[in-house]
Order: structure tokens, then sequence, then C-alpha cells
């Protein structure tokens, strides 16, 4: 019998890409890679990559796989060559994201956790719930911040 939390959060989880993806699809690399209000905001090559990389990290967190190395300050700094390049990276955390979900059997949802926040270093507990959650909703907030940037530089043609 699969777990009802972890089949809504890969339900979730497939929805949110799909959104992602189609934020990417078709995207000149000027596009991907755009500023839309200047040096301060964040280039859809950047919310994909810092999204799936995170998400990638919670998922593993929650599920007791431990915290993937990570480079966070290169993932807002990265250039995407073209769609197809900028998709392949994100299909390819995407897998990792699965592995990870499939990986708990089964979830604990109370479990407390360690994580080391990456862009501090500041050390915290976390329950396996929380870990979850969280990385659903900040893959859903890059998403939709990647869906507007597209719409926006797309409508500046």
């Amino acid at each position: 019998m699969t777990d009802p939390t972890l089949d809504a959060a890969r339900a979730i989880f497939e929805e949110s890409l799909e959104g992602l993806r189609g934020a990417i699809a078709g995207a000149s690399p000027d596009t991907l890679n755009a500023r839309p209000a200047g040096d301060d905001t964040n280039p859809i090559a950047v919310l994909a990559v810092h999204a799936m990389h995170s998400t990638r990290m919670w998922f593993s967190i929650a599920t007791g796989q431990g915290q993937p190395e990570r480079d966070r300050p290169a993932e807002f700094v990265v250039r995407a060559e073209d769609a197809d390049a900028l998709l392949a990276t994100v299909e390819g955390l995407a897998d990792a994201c699965r592995t990870a979900l499939d990986a708990a059997a089964p979830f604990e949802p109370g479990v407390v956790r360690t994580v080391t926040w990456p862009a501090s270093g500041e050390v915290e507990e976390v329950t396996s719930a929380w870990g979850l959650i969280h990385g659903l909703e900040h893959l859903r907030e890059h998403v939709a911040h990647a869906q507007l940037t597209r719409q926006l530089l797309d409508a500046r043609g």
C-alpha cells in the first residue's frame, strides 16, 4: 500500500514540474537568462535550477536520505545555453526528487531531521512533514515566478 502523503506530494510535484517545463519550453537563451527588472531579479534559468536543487534537498531530508551536497551560490549565477539544455538539467534533478520520494518506506511525518541551511550554514531541526511541505511550497513559489517572468518577457517581445 502506498503512503497517501507521498502520493499527494508526488502529484503536486509533477504538476509543478509541468508548469516549470512550460515556462522554459521554446524560450530563447536571451529569454531564459534575462533579468526582467534589473540585476536584483532572477532569470528563468536561475529560478528553475535553484528551485529544483532546493526541492531535491528538502525531499531528501524529509524522507531520511540525508542532505545532498549543494552549491547554492552557483545556482544563482547559472546561465542556460538553450531551452533543451535547461530542460535536461531540470529533468535530471526531477529524477533525483522522484527517487527521494520513492525511497521513503514508510514515510514518518513526525520524525525530526537536522538540516544545515545552505545560505547561512545555520543548523536547525525540522520534522519530515515540514521538510516535505516546505519543499513543495518553495518549488511552487519559484514555478510561479518563472511563469510570470516568461509572460512578462513574451509580452515585451
